[in-house]
């Protein structure tokens, strides 16, 4: 703990780019004053360095997924898990990387002007992630949840104005590729999350940060549209 307590915020981010996310939350400059103690930053800044080395420890230890057998998952657990981890993550990760980009722009975009394309690429699907995420989980996540619970208790099953649940997410999917068009573009413009041999510490987070984003949605699409979509329109069928 007392070695953590000494080193420099730049190595943090160096061994691990998940903290920068953390350090930008504390308003900590880990880029060009990276080379200062998390003690010492914490003395002066009036941060309590158990609290920021608990938040560290939650961002560099997230639980590896790839093995849980999410098909064996109650649809309702499911929905319930993609807002909690996914769309949580989305949620958090987005004026983080809006903050990193704006920066890359200021100070970077004349030198590399793909950057200005890249900002402008992530800010207008990032806008469409949240909107979309909105209408999941306002109304095709509560439509399946009701199913779920008609199954189990025979209770009434409201369909509102969609006749099937085909319907929403037949929109649902068309959204998931319009993202993923997005973000080929985007891995095309970072030379595949590459950041140049003259980058700062910001230019290779932000791009640490966009190949996490990403392979994060793509985890995210792959339970809707393989797993929790259809098992939905499976449970239709059964219950008419």
């Amino acid at each position: 703990m007392t070695e953590l307590k000494e080193q420099e915020i730049g190595q943090f981010v160096a061994q691990d780019f998940r903290t920068a996310a953390v350090f930008s939350e504390y308003g900590i400059d880990f880029c060009c004053k990276g080379n200062r103690p998390l003690a010492a930053v914490c003395e002066k800044n009036g941060i309590a360095i158990d609290e920021i080395l608990e938040k560290l420890d939650i961002a560099t230890n997230k639980k590896n997924s790839a093995s849980m057998d999410y098909r064996s998952w109650p649809l309702d657990l499911l929905t319930v898990y993609i807002k909690k981890t996914h769309h949580k993550y989305v949620q958090s990760k987005i004026p983080v990387l809006y903050q990193f980009l704006a920066k890359l722009c200021k100070v970077h975009g004349e030198r590399h002007p793909q950057l200005l394309e890249l900002n402008n690429t992530f800010l207008n699907v990032s806008q469409e992630l949240l909107q979309h995420m909105q209408k999941e989980e306002q109304v095709l996540f509560p439509l399946i949840e009701r199913m779920v619970k008609h199954a189990e208790e025979n209770t009434n099953l409201d369909r509102s104005n969609f006749g099937t649940v085909k319907n929403p997410i037949a929109m649902m999917e068309h959204e998931h590729d319009n993202a993923g068009e997005a973000f080929r573009s985007i891995s095309r413009l970072t030379n595949n999350y590459t950041p140049p041999a003259d980058a700062c510490n910001t230019h290779k987070v932000t791009f640490s940060m966009l190949d996490e984003f990403e392979k994060d949605l793509h985890l995210h699409i792959h339970l809707e549209n393989n797993i929790l979509f259809p098992k939905a329109i499976q449970l239709e069928k059964e219950l008419a």
